[in-house]
C-alpha cells in the first residue's frame, strides 16, 4: 500500500534530514589520517537515534465524503437549531433547580427513611438469630424471634401508612 494513513500537508515544510558530508570520519570515502596509535583514526562517536517525525497535521479526513461541510453531512441540523428552533418550548430547569423547595418535607422523609433502614437492619439481624436457633433445635426461641420479625414488619408498614400524601 503506497498511500499513507496521514497524508502530508502540501504547505508544510519538508522534514529536516541530517546533512551527510563525504569528509566526515566513519563515512565511506573519508580520508584516513594517521593517529597516535599506528595510523588508524579514532572510532566515530555513535550518533543518537532520532525519533521519527510525526506526519504534519492536516485537518479533515482522507475520505472525501467526510470533508463535506457540516450542513451537507447533517441536513437535519439547521443554523437555528437551539435558540431559534420552534420545537424547543422549554429550556430546562430554571434558577434554583436542585435546591430544596420544601425543607420540612425533606427532613420528615429523611427521618422516616432512617427509621425504616434501622428496622430492616434489625430484621436481618433477627433473621440470623432465628435461623441459628432453629438449626440448633431451640424451636421455642426461634418462634419468639419470628414474632419479633413480624412485629418489626408491622412497624415499617405503619410508617408507610402514616402519611399517604408523600407517596
Amino acid at each position: 500500500m503506497t498511500e499513507d494513513a496521514f497524508p502530508r500537508d502540501p504547505e508544510a515544510p519538508e522534514p529536516a534530514r541530517p546533512p551527510v558530508t563525504p569528509g566526515t570520519p566513519g563515512t565511506p570515502g573519508a580520508p584516513v589520517t594517521p593517529g597516535a596509535f599506528g595510523g588508524s583514526p579514532p572510532p566515530p562517536a555513535p550518533a543518537a537515534p532520532q525519533a521519527p517525525r510525526p506526519p504534519a497535521y492536516t485537518p479533515g479526513s482522507a475520505q472525501p465524503r467526510l470533508n463535506r461541510p457540516v450542513h451537507e453531512r447533517y441536513p437535519q441540523i439547521r443554523p437555528t437549531s437551539g435558540y431559534g428552533d420552534p420545537r424547543i418550548t422549554r429550556t430546562g430547569p430554571g434558577p434554583g433547580a436542585g435546591t430544596e423547595q420544601e425543607p420540612e418535607r425533606s427532613s420528615k422523609l429523611t427521618a422516616r427513611l432512617t427509621l425504616a433502614l434501622t428496622v430492616v437492619i434489625g430484621q436481618l439481624w433477627g433473621l440470623t438469630i432465628v435461623v441459628d436457633e432453629w438449626m440448633s433445635g431451640n424451636t421455642g426461641t426461634a418462634w419468639w424471634g419470628a414474632g419479633f420479625l413480624c412485629l418489626s414488619f408491622l412497624v415499617v408498614l405503619g410508617l408507610w401508612l402514616l402519611d399517604p400524601k408523600d407517596r
